[in-house]
């Protein structure tokens, strides 16, 4: 067992295990703690705790400190600074025609390094835009690129559901997402009405998925042969939210099909939902 506290740097970002040294933190406290990148200011997410061993996917390293006053005030500069430097590298990128969209910028807290993240279509020769910001603020610079999800988390926005994005708003990680899952819970395959703004399969797919894949190990599928009150049938459609199923008999097969719940049949043979090579094609990119 290994004592831990959780520590985030952005509003909605990852959350990182630091080893806490013995000194008790609380949700919320902002601490200086030493990462991969030098020195960062962070907020507490969770509170020292024990956790085992196995948890733990590489050496911790250590919180410093608790952040005093002037650990703060150089937290808010910097977000002033990170401004500033987005005005003068959207103007470097015009001067050089470089076909990218700068997102975001981030000071690293003891101002030794400034990232600019951007998105491209495809590879950008950024080096003489990097000599042109070291030039201006005699720091290290780094240029990543970064994917749409990561833009719209960065950015935010609202929804097709007329909220704000979760992943800007609570999603600490992206989760994984798939079109199989949307043919799962029955939902048109249509690009519009399954991505999100960032032309992505939409987050919220994965919320309900657990209770989706409980139902289908249950409830039979098209294509399902099963064994019903009034003799044999093939189920012809399937609502899994209510149980509800359409079983077209064997002995009646010119008679409309009846209906009945899943757990009045015994399935003899169950089929399985596919996503063809087709709808895979159609949908292809918006994974």
């Amino acid at each position: 067992m290994a004592e831990i506290i959780s520590v985030r740097f952005k509003e909605v970002g990852k959350n990182y295990y630091f080893d806490p040294k013995g000194a008790k933190y609380s949700k919320g406290d902002k601490v200086i703690v030493e990462t991969a990148r030098g020195l960062e200011c962070g907020e507490v997410t969770i509170a020292n705790r024990e956790i085992s061993d196995e948890e733990i996917t590489s050496p911790l390293k250590p919180v410093l400190r608790m952040a005093n006053e002037i650990d703060l005030t150089t937290v808010r500069e910097n977000r002033e600074k990170e401004k500033a430097a987005f005005n003068v590298c959207l103007e470097k990128i015009h001067h050089h025609k470089l076909d990218m969209k700068l997102v975001d910028v981030e000071y690293t807290f003891d101002r030794n390094k400034i990232l600019f993240y951007f998105t491209a279509d495809g590879r950008v020769d950024f080096r003489e835009l990097v000599k042109d910001l070291a030039a201006v603020f005699r720091t290290r610079i780094e240029l990543r690129q970064i994917g749409v999800r990561d833009e719209s988390k960065k950015v935010g926005g609202l929804g097709i559901c007329g909220r704000p994005f979760c992943c800007n708003t609570f999603l600490g990680d992206f989760q994984p997402v798939s079109i199989k899952m949307a043919k799962e819970q029955s939902l048109s395959l249509s690009p519009v009405k399954i991505s999100g703004t960032c032309g992505r399969l939409m987050c919220c797919l994965k919320y309900e998925q657990e209770a989706y894949e409980h139902l289908l190990r249950v409830t039979p599928k098209n294509g399902a042969i099963v064994e019903t009150k009034e003799g044999k049938g093939t189920v012809v459609d399937f609502n899994l939210l209510t149980g509800m199923l359409k079983v077209s008999l064997e002995k009646k097969p010119d008679a409309a099909p009846i209906s009945v719940n899943r757990s009045e049949v015994n399935v003899i043979k169950d089929s399985h939902i596919r996503v063809d090579r087709k709808e895979l094609e159609a949908l292809k990119g918006i994974e």
